[in-house]
């Protein structure tokens, strides 16, 4: 009585071709997202092309993986807030490795300027590589994942599009990540029809260097306060989620918004 619908359930996962590349951006940090991220995907059969602008880093977190075992790797220095340099970084991609099928976009910088106090300059930086960059990146992949028939994008928003901002970034970079969960939903209707999904997550804290440095445990413990969990999240934790969402068992999600916060905000 069982086998039948099971079997049946099998059929309609979205198969994902093999072999196949993720594209992660912001991959040149050396305790970062990017780089666990990357790892994963590496270790569940992706080709990865780390992108970032920081090319000694992006050098520095190629050699580690290389030297871990992962060869499917690719390292494109880009600046993704410039349209030419998107698209030499993807013409490389297309040369040498695998069709893309994926595309993380974790590239983003903090901003603990208020809102009120903001130069339009220092704005419109932090919405070039928030927004503009994850725009162009995602046209990009689109246009590679449409005559497929399937791909996987995750955008990264922040729980301060909710909260309006916390101790360090604040308003302006809550706008940012707030517009990055309206590029989600647009991209996730129009997309879907093509079996491209697109997702985005938003981290609570995070032990990494966004906010000005790792974390001492004195910061850490001041941001667990408010957390149920009564700690700040790990990169690993991060990447874990992002890893299934471009796994064939998360082809039925798409224009979600998934907090991955230790319960700060529920909603």
């Amino acid at each position: 009585m069982t086998s039948a619908p099971a079997a049946e359930a099998s059929t309609v996962l979205s198969r994902l071709p093999d072999p196949r590349t993720a594209v992660v951006t912001g991959a040149g940090g050396p305790a970062g997202i990017g780089q666990v991220t990357a790892r994963i995907l590496a270790e569940s059969g992706w080709h990865v092309a780390l992108v970032d602008i920081n090319a000694d880093g992006l050098a520095g977190v190629e050699k580690e993986l290389r030297e871990g075992g992962y060869e499917n790797l690719l390292a494109v220095p880009t600046n993704i807030a410039s349209e030419s340099s998107v698209t030499d970084a993807y013409q490389r991609i297309d040369s040498e490795l695998p069709p893309v099928v994926g595309l993380v976009n974790l590239a983003g910088i903090a901003c603990p300027v208020p809102l009120h106090e903001c130069s339009l300059d220092e704005f419109e930086r932090v919405m070039a590589v928030n927004v503009t960059g994850s725009f162009m990146m995602l046209k990009a992949a689109a246009a590679r994942m449409i005559p497929q028939g399937v791909g996987r994008i995750v955008n990264t928003s922040s729980i301060t599009a909710f909260d309006g901002g916390g101790t360090f970034s604040k308003g302006v970079y809550a706008t940012a990540k707030a517009a990055v969960i309206g590029m989600c939903k647009g991209g996730a209707r129009e997309l879907g029809p093509y079996g491209i999904t697109v997702n985005v997550i938003a981290p609570g804290p995070v032990d990494t260097e966004i906010m000005g440095g790792r974390l001492t445990d004195e910061r850490k413990a001041s941001m667990a306060a408010g957390i149920p969990l009564g700690r700040v999240g790990q990169p690993g934790e991060i990447a874990a989620t992002v890893a299934f969402l471009l796994s064939e068992g998360g082809g039925y999600i798409n224009g979600a918004t998934i907090q991955i916060d230790g319960g700060k905000h529920m909603h």
